[in-house]
């Protein structure tokens, strides 16, 4: 189920997911040797991704959020333990918990969120914060195989963030899969996962206890259960032979030849492009599957690290006989000419594909079917400059060529606030009118309760309606009010209906964000019904 309306912070901008569970970021600065994507959403535990940055190339995530339950409830004088059915337990010192952000001792009742990261799971990749790189004892990188994970958070009755008391510490019991048990060694660091750089830090070890890890910590947030080694970075470029068709997020697997427990994940990006941290001095098994919601095997090789980076190059994957289905089309607008600022998204099982339009309104791209039948297929296209919507476009596509019959895209979207700073989009689709005739404040927030704000723009009226100069009056953003570099900033009227119908229009200029005076080359357009 996509995560709309999810806030994503990448190196230095700040997005929100759209109503694909979808963001996209361009042009931004983030560290290059460990590149942190978060993502955060009311009600779910905090996402993180890293990844090793290379200028000039993209990099594509599934993210799946945890959902944040509550697994029981202890006494924080008396302490106490809390066990989930699937063996992960948390056990609470008496007397050993503060207010998070105050420190001071905290005495009620103390709620319990927590949830194991299965290390056999398939969908670990996408559940699991980092890129399993960590910082030793020792400060050095090193890559981890994980024999479990917990993401743990301790909340006070009044919804207050708790952690553990200084000098206190909290036992941790981290079940063991089976099919791990024989292979798992007496001893193992225990490691917590850094927010802010992306990376887990060694900090103390578990002791395996029956089918189990225990071993004691002295905050919470994600803890993981690791054996480390060295790694050197492996990447490839997947395309395939039909006119060097780039093969997209398609999923990327490497598991240690004989230790199949030790496996790590990738997604190829927009140009087939795949890379991150391997084992060093390994035989290895890199495998590709398929990109169209099932996950049988399209492609795969042995391959063996020492101690320096490897590249694989361009792999050329055979489009005959691998059930692949090259789609292309157009969208096009109410007067049918190309939708040149927008996108298609494909729906095939439960894997969402987003391509790009070009300026001739044209889209393309590959999808490895799961069989040789017609395989259903949903698309729907939106136009960036305008924001409208198509509906939906059920067809069936076979492998080989299909060419989809051209798609509208002729349907407006009510009320919005298009706001593009620095070269990256957002859209906000909450919003409230205020003001009196004199003047017209289009406040837009992030979430349909209306509770985080997001930003606001002001209009005085001057003779306002349709085809008329406004001046924007005040404009804020990222949370605060943007000063204006050269003013004025002049607001185009592209539509003024009645009470009850809809005002629109833009503008374009550059603003200082305060405190820092960082400048922001900003264009915004608004629609939104009138009720005054």
């Amino acid at each position: 189920m996509p995560v709309n309306i999810a806030t994503v912070q990448i190196g230095t901008a700040t997005i929100t997911t759209d109503k694909y569970g979808y963001f996209e970021a361009t042009n931004v600065d983030v560290v290059k040797e460990a590149a942190v994507v978060t993502v955060n959403k009311t009600g779910y535990f905090k996402s993180i991704k890293t990844y090793m940055a290379e200028e000039g190339k993209s990099a594509f995530f599934r993210i799946k959020l945890i959902r944040k339950t509550n697994a029981g409830t202890v006494n924080a004088t008396s302490g106490g333990a809390v066990t989930l059915a699937n063996g992960l337990s948390i056990t609470l010192p008496a007397n050993g918990v503060v207010n998070a952000g105050t420190n001071a001792a905290y005495a009620g009742t103390v709620n319990v969120a927590a949830y194991w990261l299965n290390p056999t799971a398939t969908d670990l990749p996408n559940t699991m914060p980092g890129d399993l790189r960590g910082i030793n004892t020792n400060g050095n990188a090193q890559l981890l195989t994980t024999f479990g994970m917990a993401a743990i958070e301790l909340t006070g009755s009044g919804g207050e963030l708790l952690q553990i008391a200084t000098g206190k510490k909290a036992t941790l019991s981290l079940p063991i899969p089976a099919s791990l048990l024989s292979s798992a060694p007496a001893s193992i660091p225990l490691w917590y996962f850094d927010e802010a750089k992306g990376l887990w830090k060694e900090e103390g070890a578990a002791t395996k206890t029956g089918s189990n890890y225990v071993g004691e910590v002295s905050h919470f947030s994600f803890w993981n259960v690791d054996v480390p080694c060295n790694f050197v970075e492996l990447s490839a470029t997947l395309i395939t032979d039909r006119n060097n068709q780039p093969l997209q997020n398609a999923r990327v697997k490497v598991s240690v030849v004989g230790n199949p427990a030790n496996f790590r994940y990738g997604y190829t990006n927009s140009s087939g492009y795949v890379s991150g941290p391997v084992p060093a001095n390994s035989q290895l098994l890199f495998e590709v599957f398929r990109n169209a919601g099932c996950s049988t095997l399209l492609y795969s090789r042995n391959i063996t690290t020492v101690t320096v980076n490897v590249s694989l190059g361009i792999i050329t994957i055979p489009f005959t006989n691998n059930n692949m289905a090259f789609i292309s089309g157009t969208a096009v607008n109410c007067s049918n000419a190309p939708v040149t600022n927008g996108y298609v998204m494909v729906f095939s099982g439960s894997n969402y594909t987003r391509m790009n339009l070009n300026n001739a309104g044209t889209y393309s791209g590959m999808l490895s079917l799961c069989s040789n039948a017609a395989t259903p297929v949903t698309l729907i296209a939106e136009d960036l400059a305008t924001n409208m919507t198509s509906g939906t476009l059920n067809i069936n596509i076979v492998p080989g060529s299909n060419t989809i019959p051209p798609i509208q895209v002729c349907t407006s979207v009510p009320e919005f606030v298009n706001l593009t700073k620095n070269g990256i989009t957002q859209t906000y689709h909450y919003l409230s009118l205020l003001g009196d005739n004199t003047s017209y404040a289009v406040y837009f927030y992030v979430d349909p309760a209306k509770t985080i704000f997001a930003g606001h723009l002001q209009i005085i009226n001057a003779g306002i309606g349709q085809g008329s100069t406004q001046v924007l009056h005040t404009f804020s953003s990222g949370g605060s009010n943007m000063v204006i570099t050269n003013p004025p900033v002049n607001v185009s009227i592209t539509e003024y209906g009645t009470i009850g119908q809809y005002m629109a229009g833009n503008f374009s200029g550059n603003f200082l964000q305060p405190p820092t005076n960082t400048p922001y080359a900003i264009t915004c357009s608004f629609r939104i019904k009138r009720t005054f």
